[in-house]
């Protein structure tokens, strides 16, 4: 239909094109729907043994872009998928806690039918496929990978006095209710270790952590400062029977490497503990080159 055709103007056929195109794009779309009707995005690349990516808070699967495509040229079926609350999948009000996130992933995992899998999680999404492994794997797993991890549990009590206080946790939550844009901008600079000397982190990191920030909804991102601090996982990394990979930077800003990292490689049967001399929570620069080697190596083995 164009300006040569002004009968057809303003009649309901073309129209009813678009929509029938549309829908039939759709069904094209890399979404799941979960048992409690959440869509969660995922983005699919390469072919053979699967690696499945999980992102921190308040990232995406944007987050895993390089590894990706890293991980998919070195011959893996490289899979990372959008939390529930996170980047393009559902703003969700309810469900924003670790069983749920772990449950969501084996709902994508079963989905595409994966087998032999090796589980990366940064993060809360540490969190996430430490649980997964332990509670819903259902023998899908072949070897898991952490970075940054929170588990086993990263608040502050008498049995964890390497935690962080619940006040840190508080001042998050206000933080992201006050005014959520400005605090993530700000929140970059201790997550890259852009607030150490000679960092030489990028104003593009700092705006690509805001902007995926920016696409969680309010309740999903409050709400999963609950998930990922108050979460205890001891018992879920007690309970992993494959060998599993745990990575942390030695100045870490966020997750404090002595309640996690030196903590979790202590309660695991079969872990391997790398530590990164002065590299930050998030995963760039320098660390992400030798994290990136350093997992590929350890699923050949």
């Amino acid at each position: 239909m164009g300006q040569s055709d002004p009968d057809a103007i303003g009649t309901a056929v073309p129209f009813r094109v678009v929509i029938v195109r549309h829908e039939e794009g759709a069904a094209h779309m890399p979404y799941i729907t979960t048992a409690d009707g959440t869509e969660i995005y995922y983005t699919d690349q390469g072919e053979g043994q699967p690696i499945v990516l999980s992102h921190g808070w308040p990232l995406s699967s944007d987050a895993w872009q390089v590894e990706l495509k890293v991980f998919a040229d070195a011959g893996y079926r490289t899979i990372a998928h959008d939390r529930r609350g996170h980047g393009r999948s559902s703003k969700t009000y309810t469900g924003n806690d670790m069983t749920t996130y772990a449950r969501d992933l084996s709902e994508l995992i079963e989905h595409l039918d994966l087998h032999d899998v090796v589980l990366v999680g940064h993060s809360t999404g540490g969190g996430e496929v430490v649980r997964y492994a332990a509670q819903f794997a259902n023998g899908r797993v072949a070897k898991v990978v952490t970075a940054g991890a929170v588990p086993p549990i990263m608040l502050k009590s008498d049995s964890n006095p390497e935690g962080t206080p619940i006040e840190a946790f508080d001042g998050i939550r206000e933080g992201v209710l006050k005014d959520r844009s400005q605090f993530y901008q700000d929140l970059a600079l201790p997550f890259y270790g852009g607030n150490r000397d000679n960092s030489g982190l990028s104003k593009g990191l700092i705006d690509d952590f805001w902007r995926q920030g920016m696409l969680v909804n309010l309740a999903a991102a409050y709400d999963c400062v609950k998930a990922f601090s108050e979460t205890d996982q001891t018992e879920d990394l007690k309970a992993i029977d494959v060998p599993i990979f745990i990575a942390q930077g030695d100045d870490d800003q966020i997750v404090p490497i002595a309640a996690a990292a030196e903590k979790s490689i202590k309660l695991v049967k079969d872990g391997t503990l790398k530590v990164y001399p002065g590299a930050s929570h998030g995963i760039w620069g320098a660390y992400q080159e030798e994290l990136d080697k350093d997992i590929l190596e350890f699923i050949k083995k």
